[in-house]
């Protein structure tokens, strides 16, 4: 724990073990879940979550003219969890259902097309859920856990999201902002938490392959070459792409571990479709075997020659016709 400005710094771990421990006068019943939209992810620099904090805490009372900063906890993209306003005073987050309730901002945009949630900062949401939960007696049901978009700005009256509301915390929020879209795909994670299992990783789409075109690719732990080297993978090395971020591609589904794309060459994957599958060192039949390949096994298209295809950086090739190319 490290404490800042007032604001005290946790892993998903401390504050589990803290808020277990933690004293609280007040009657707790709902747990409110939203999103900043901003301060967002290019705000986030690694280690200013004091700063982001204290910043949102100046805005909400010198602007908002607030007594405090409104959430009782932020969630950073790296999963720490910083505190907020006092747990003993109601937050200033939904317009007429602010009593009783314990509020967390998950720093990020998470409408569609906005900040992709990182693994960590997901399961961190999750556990800070259950973890209230537990400690407040809170079940777990799309009554007691609450999205704002659900709540009308004007009167606070519940509308599930009809009239006039904000999409806080997001249209891409565990899947989406809908009662429905909670009690399919966040609710049941903070049960399952609660049940002590843990939260699985989310299944995150494959955008591309490539292969690496240096001797040595430096994989970063953020997406620039400023970012700390954490690995490095050798030439011709098959890498997953989840996500680009100004040419900066994301190889890992659960951690952050980037390469610069200058140096990764697209490939294709494909999958044999005949039983045996010649491997020739050139593009024909005219070309030695070198080897074969069985139906199912998988390969990656580097180069095209007519309907011949390479699957290496050296000279091995297949016909096309006998592949089912992704």
């Amino acid at each position: 724990m490290k404490e800042k400005f007032g604001f005290t710094l946790f892993t998903p771990a401390e504050f589990e073990t803290w808020i277990a421990q933690w004293n609280v006068a007040r009657t707790i019943l709902y747990v409110q879940e939203h999103h900043t939209w901003s301060p967002n992810y290019i705000h986030f620099k690694g280690n200013n979550h004091f700063d982001i904090q204290r910043g949102m805490q100046n805005f909400h009372r010198n602007v908002n003219g607030w007594m405090d900063i409104g959430q009782h906890f932020s969630i950073f993209p790296d999963g720490m969890i910083v505190t907020g306003r006092n747990l003993e005073v109601s937050p200033a987050c939904i317009f007429g259902f602010n009593a009783n309730a314990i509020c967390i901002e998950s720093i990020g945009n998470f409408d569609a097309g906005g900040d992709p949630m990182r693994p960590e900062q997901r399961e961190a949401i999750v556990r800070t859920t259950a973890a209230l939960c537990k400690r407040f007696n809170i079940p777990v049901n799309s009554n007691r856990i609450i999205y704002h978009h659900w709540f009308d700005l004007r009167t606070g009256a519940r509308t599930n999201g009809s009239g006039s509301t904000k999409s806080c915390p997001g249209t891409a929020f565990f899947g989406g902002n809908k009662v429905t879209d909670a009690e399919k795909n966040f609710l049941p994670l903070v049960a399952n938490v609660l049940k002590g299992g843990t939260v699985p990783p989310p299944v995150v789409p494959i955008m591309k392959y490539g292969y690496v075109t240096t001797d040595w690719l430096n994989i970063r732990n953020q997406p620039s070459a400023q970012g700390r080297k954490v690995n490095a993978t050798p030439l011709g090395s098959i890498l997953r792409v989840y996500e680009d971020q100004n040419g900066w591609y994301r190889i890992s589904a659960s951690k952050q571990e980037w390469v610069s794309g200058k140096y990764l060459q697209d490939v294709r994957r494909a999958t044999v479709s005949a039983d045996t599958l010649n491997v020739r060192s050139g593009p024909g039949t005219q070309f030695s075997q070198v080897t074969a390949l069985s139906k199912g096994e998988a390969v990656f298209i580097y180069a095209e020659s007519g309907s011949w295809v390479r699957i290496s950086l050296d000279e091995r090739w297949v016909s096309k016709n006998f592949l089912t190319i992704e």
